[in-house]
């Protein structure tokens, strides 16, 4: 082990189907999770990660700064603020509680690391829904939201472009990575170091908020804005280790 505790946040949903057969009709309910490669990727590496899966949240999502410190990097992937925000205690039964993306702005602050990855519910996410550019992480990221929807779409896929290869990030992943065909467009703030470009936006931004960390990557670690290409790729498992590892600040990097 590396000694580095990570909480890892979303990436996973329930999707609920009608099947319509004629007259007749009835519906079906699947859970799915799309973090499993990433997952194992970080597992192999000998990190401890904690997994959060978005209806996890409300009841096992750290209520306290003491609870959140027992971890040196908290990564988000894929799910909207209200799923931290509108806890059941909150949305159900009117109760005053801790704002958690508050706790994570300052856990970052006091030393932590943030790791904020892409999605249809990320940073603005489809019709806006998202809406981190309205929490206390807007302040902390690397990147500036849109207040709208920020969904790029690239069906003709995309490939990223490193832009400062210097960084221990992505030093040695080569100048030529697999196509993606999606990321949420963001606009990189003053300070931020933007290591990838896609489209002219950054991919991965890094930065620091007080004491500690964060990484903006604003694709996806999984389909479908990571085809398979982007997943096999056989750089994948160490792009997301440095990233993590950076944020964590593993190995004095």
């Amino acid at each position: 082990m590396n000694g580095k505790n990570i909480l890892f946040v979303g990436e996973s949903w329930i999707k609920q189907t009608t099947h319509i057969k004629g007259f007749d009709h009835f519906t079906s309910v699947e859970y799915e999770e799309g973090a499993g490669v990433f997952l194992q990727c970080l597992d192999d590496q000998g990190f401890a990660v904690t997994y959060i899966r978005g209806h996890e949240i409300s009841g096992k999502f750290p209520a306290t700064a003491s609870e959140l410190a027992e971890y040196d990097a908290v990564a988000i992937s894929d799910i909207g603020s209200n799923s931290f925000l509108l806890t059941d205690d909150t949305f159900l039964r009117s109760k005053v509680g801790p704002n958690r993306l508050q706790l994570i702005a300052d856990f970052v602050a006091n030393g932590g690391g943030l790791v904020k990855i892409g999605g249809y519910m990320s940073f603005t996410g489809i019709d806006g829904r998202a809406r981190y550019g309205m929490t206390p992480l807007a302040s902390v990221l690397p990147v500036a939201l849109l207040p709208y929807d920020d969904r790029i779409e690239l069906p003709e896929g995309a490939a990223p472009e490193v832009v400062e290869t210097a960084h221990p990030i992505v030093t040695g992943l080569g100048a030529t990575w697999p196509a993606l065909l999606g990321y949420n467009k963001t606009i990189a703030k003053a300070g931020a170091t933007v290591l990838a470009s896609i489209g002219g936006d950054p991919l991965i931004a890094v930065g620091q908020h007080g004491a500690g960390r964060v990484v903006a990557f604003t694709s996806d670690v999984a389909p479908h804005w990571a085809p398979p290409d982007f997943m096999q790729w056989q750089h994948y498992p160490a792009l997301w280790g440095r990233i993590v590892g950076w944020a964590s600040g593993r190995d004095g990097q």
